[in-house]
């Protein structure tokens, strides 16, 4: 139903007077006549004003109707004032995705300094596998994420951050626990505990050029749940070196010439609010700058 037509109806129905009506709404009398006409078919016929002499007055249905219309027409003046005021006081929420284990300590403090800039913003993070992640960009759940691949996809932009080294978490008392490096040969076979879908299906390629039967015997969401199990002596795991931490029953080597590149990734052509957009950026440039010193 047009907003217009309804503020057409509420001011000729405080004047009973088209002339008058029409002169107050800045608008020709014809045109005026022509909205309540359309109004009142939309209603399914209902007469909402009947005339009387040269001047015109509300029908009962008329009156019933404006009481509606005047209370809606205020809670949406209402709404507008509560919007125009709260514009620069509202909160702007970011919705941030990380793949599970790549929140570093670099993108902990830079979310840290941007809420204590402007305390108008809250972050929502989410931590998945890049292909979760990915999908969520792609619905607008996100408005950002933190991914260890890329796709073909064209609707989705990615900008390289970092490289980083990758590292074996091997319960303590495993026999490989007292090297100090390892192939991804050496683990190829172990028993696995994953926490990121690629991770899953190809680490085999990595490892050994072709596909490889692994034995993966947990599938977890995060990388802390997955340290848990390897404590536990349940299988390995491999995280980046962000996740080394002081683990009583867990040991982390790191893997011979084995990396792994995170990438920015955002929808393609997306307008963001400024303040997220101006997040984007500066985590883009720390996190390269970090990462040349």
């Amino acid at each position: 139903m047009n907003y217009n037509y309804l503020r057409y109806f509420s001011v000729l129905a405080q004047v009973e007077h088209y002339t008058l009506a029409a002169a107050r709404l800045g608008i020709s009398q014809p045109s005026l006549s022509s909205a309540i006409h359309q109004l009142e078919d939309e209603l399914g016929g209902v007469k909402l004003f009947e005339k009387v002499g040269r001047n015109i007055r509300l029908t009962e249905e008329g009156r019933y109707y404006r009481e509606k219309v005047d209370a809606a027409l205020q809670e949406l003046n209402t709404a507008s004032m509560t919007l125009r005021d709260s514009k620069n006081s509202a909160p702007v929420v970011i919705r941030m995705g990380v793949v599970s284990g790549s929140l570093s300590h670099t993108v902990a403090q830079e979310i840290g300094a941007y809420i204590r800039q402007n305390d108008r913003i809250r972050f929502r993070v989410t931590e998945s596998s890049a292909e979760d992640l990915m999908d969520l960009v792609r619905q607008e759940k996100l408005d950002m994420a933190i991914v260890d691949t890329t796709d073909r996809d064209r609707s989705l932009h990615f900008r390289k951050l970092c490289q980083q080294d990758l590292y074996a978490a091997l319960p303590k008392k495993h026999p490989l626990a007292s090297g100090d490096l390892l192939s991804p040969q050496q683990i190829l076979h172990e028993p696995q505990v994953v926490f990121n879908y690629d991770m899953e299906n190809s680490f085999g390629l990595w490892a050994s050029g072709a596909p490889a039967e692994e034995k993966i015997v947990c599938t977890v969401n995060t990388a802390q749940a997955a340290l848990d199990l390897v404590g536990a002596g349940v299988g390995i795991c491999i995280v980046s070196e962000e996740c080394i931490k002081d683990c009583e029953d867990v040991v982390f080597l790191p893997l011979e010439s084995w990396h792994q590149a995170l990438y920015m990734c955002i929808l393609y052509d997306k307008w963001l609010e400024p303040p997220i957009w101006s997040f984007v950026e500066q985590l883009v440039t720390v996190i390269r700058k970090v990462n040349q010193e």
